[in-house]
C-alpha cells in the first residue's frame, strides 16, 4: 500500500489522527483521560523530531478530536511559513454511539444507565463496552434496521467520504494535511478507499489504536492509502500501557 521512497514528493499527504483515549464510563465520555492526552503528546514530540509540518489542521467537532489537536500541535511549527486552516468540521464527527446501543437496548441513550452496567460488570468497563458495543455495531452496519437509526452506517460512511474528498481538493501539490477525529470516520474512509465489504467493516474499526495515524495520499482524481493506524511513536515508549484501543 505505501508509495516508495521518493514517489509521494509530488502528492499532497492527509494525516488521519484517532483521539487519544476518551474517558469510559463517566459522566462525560466526549473528554480525554490523562493517558490520553499523554498519547497527543507523545505523537507531537514524535513528529518534532522528524521536522514534519503542517498546513493544513482539520478537526471533527468532538471535545475529543480538539483536545488531543490540543495536545498534539504545540510542539510543532505549524503554519509558521505557511497559513494553517482550521476547520472543526462535522464531516468527521463519531457516529453516535449511544444511538447504536439505544437501537438494542433502549436505556442505552442514556450514558449514565451504560455506565452503571459497565461499572458493575467482571469484565471491567472497557472489555464490557467491547462486548456489547460490537453487537450493536454490526446490527447497524448490516443495514437491515436502517429505520431504528438517527444516521444510517450508509449515510454516515457518506458524509465522512465527502469530508476527506472535500479536505483533499483544498490540498496542493506537496502540501500536508491533519485531521484529528475518530475511528468511524478513518474506518468509513478506508473502507471506501480499499473496497472493503461491510461484514468485514468491524474489523478493520476496532482494530484502530487511540492516537494511531492513518497516511493518504491525494494527486487530483485520486486518493488513496499509505498507511493505516500506526502507533510507532507510542511503541518507542517501550511502555505497553500507553497501547490503548479504548
Amino acid at each position: 500500500m505505501d508509495t516508495p521512497p521518493g514517489m509521494d514528493s509530488d502528492m499532497a499527504k492527509i494525516f488521519l489522527v484517532r483521539h487519544g483515549q476518551a474517558s469510559l464510563g463517566v459522566a462525560n465520555y466526549d473528554e480525554l483521560s490523562a493517558l490520553g492526552a499523554e498519547q497527543a503528546r507523545l505523537l507531537g514530540a514524535w513528529w518534532a523530531r522528524s521536522g514534519q509540518r503542517f498546513d493544513i489542521v482539520a478537526t471533527g467537532r468532538l471535545r475529543r478530536h480538539r483536545q488531543t489537536a490540543e495536545e498534539c500541535l504545540p510542539a510543532l511549527a505549524v503554519g509558521r511559513a505557511q497559513g494553517t486552516l482550521v476547520l472543526p468540521d462535522g464531516g468527521f464527527d463519531e457516529y453516535d454511539q449511544h444511538d447504536i446501543l439505544g437501537a438494542v437496548v433502549p436505556a442505552f441513550r442514556r450514558p449514565e444507565e451504560l455506565n452503571a452496567v459497565l461499572a458493575t460488570d467482571p469484565d471491567g468497563p472497557r472489555r464490557a463496552f467491547q462486548r456489547i458495543f460490537s453487537a450493536a455495531f454490526e446490527r447497524w452496519v448490516a443495514g437491515r434496521h436502517d429505520g431504528d437509526y438517527a444516521e444510517s452506517w450508509t449515510a454516515f460512511r457518506a458524509r465522512c467520504v465527502d469530508a476527506i474528498l472535500a479536505l483533499a481538493a483544498q490540498c496542493a501539490s506537496g502540501t500536508s494535511a491533519i485531521v484529528f477525529t475518530s475511528g468511524g470516520p478513518i474506518a468509513a474512509i478506508c473502507q471506501h478507499l480499499l473496497g472493503i465489504p461491510d461484514d468485514r467493516i468491524a474489523d478493520l474499526h476496532f482494530s484502530l489504536r487511540n492516537a494511531s495515524v492513518t497516511k493518504l495520499l491525494f494527486q487530483p482524481g485520486r486518493l488513496s492509502l499509505s498507511y493505516f493506524n500506526s502507533v510507532a511513536h507510542l511503541d518507542i515508549t517501550g511502555r505497553s500501557n500507553v497501547i490503548t484501543y479504548r
